[in-house]
């Protein structure tokens, strides 16, 4: 049987964590930070790099595209742009007009016009209900 360093048994656990799909590992000013998916509002990606948003208002700073962090999520997270993907359950408000969609965290997301038709028919089963 293999001993571990100490180093190895952190990326370990931090594998297995990560692919549990229950939380991810974030390091935000010098320590690490899980970051439960359920409280995570929208993924906003730039390049390489992804932003965390959750329902506490607070913005994490990911090294990990997004393509690679929604593998961990779950369902309920659409693709709702190139550049943004949200959780379907803390949608507060939709704004037709605009395609905006305001989250619980405050922040409002704009919904592509290639995406806007599909995105309609899963909140509308989903009986949200639409702003005038």
């Amino acid at each position: 049987m293999k001993n571990f360093t100490r180093s190895e048994k952190r990326k370990t656990t931090k594998k297995a964590r990560e692919t549990a799909g229950t939380d991810i590992l974030v390091h935000h000013m010098g320590s690490s930070i899980t970051v439960l998916i359920n409280s995570i509002t929208f993924l906003e990606g730039s390049g390489n790099y992804t932003f965390i948003y959750t329902d506490a208002g607070k913005k994490y700073l990911v090294c990990k595209t997004m393509k690679l962090l929604s593998e961990n999520l779950k369902q309920n997270f659409i693709r709702i742009h190139k550049s943004f993907l949200i959780n379907s359950d803390l949608i507060i408000e939709r704004i037709e007009e605009d395609r905006l969609l305001r989250m619980a965290c405050g922040r409002k997301v704009t919904v592509s016009r290639r995406r806007n038709k599909q995105i309609t028919k899963i909140l509308n089963h989903s009986q949200l209900q639409i702003s005038a």
